[in-house]
């Protein structure tokens, strides 16, 4: 990974302003200040987002650090773990991502987060404990394979114990999500 300015600043523009533009969306809907219409433009915006995502990974295969910089491969990152609504793109993408990883052009805890989203959204158990969902208890993990070695998995890839990166999602929804909400939303916060 290198510090150097990316090889396509306007697409690194281009995928910064997006994901911003996303999380501002999301963050809203989270606390449910979004009416009928605005909920519309919110999808809307979601699928127009995915659309490009789409396009930059067919044209550049994965947006990795050489080609956008550290801010917008992140940027690429939380879009693609975000487009929910298409399992094929967050599929291809994982791969895409796994790839550029491997290349030393991406992070691997974000290979990991969106490899966990997509075995989430297809019924399977993640394999890192990045994904969590609120629940009428609170925050709560969603299933995961062989829990006995979550921690050793968690820890070869550098992310901190279970405990750990649920007490801090717990902390930080404490703060953002009202208590008594009893919806179902799929997190994928600071694990």
């Amino acid at each position: 990974m290198t510090a150097a300015e990316p090889l396509r600043p306007d697409l690194a523009r281009e995928l910064i302003d997006r994901a911003t533009k996303a999380a501002a969306r999301r963050a809203k809907r989270l606390r449910n200040q979004l009416d009928a219409v605005q909920l519309g433009q919110d999808r809307h915006a979601d699928h127009a987002d995915t659309k490009v995502l789409r396009r930059v990974l067919a044209e550049h295969d994965w947006p990795g650090h050489r080609l956008v910089g550290t801010e917008a491969a992140r940027a690429a990152w939380s879009l693609a773990l975000h487009a929910d609504d298409d399992a094929d793109l967050q599929r291809a993408a994982t791969t895409l991502l796994e790839r550029a990883v491997q290349d030393g052009d991406a992070r691997v805890q974000h290979w990991a987060h969106l490899y966990d989203r997509t075995l989430v959204n297809s019924g399977r158990p993640q394999e890192f404990g990045t994904q969590q969902v609120f629940a009428p208890a609170g925050v709560e993990l969603c299933p995961v394979r062989a829990p006995d070695s979550l921690d050793q998995r968690r820890a070869s890839i550098g992310l901190s114990p279970i405990a750990t990166g649920l007490e801090k999602v717990r902390l930080r929804c404490a703060q953002d999500h009202p208590v008594d909400d009893s919806s179902t939303v799929v997190l994928a916060a600071i694990a």
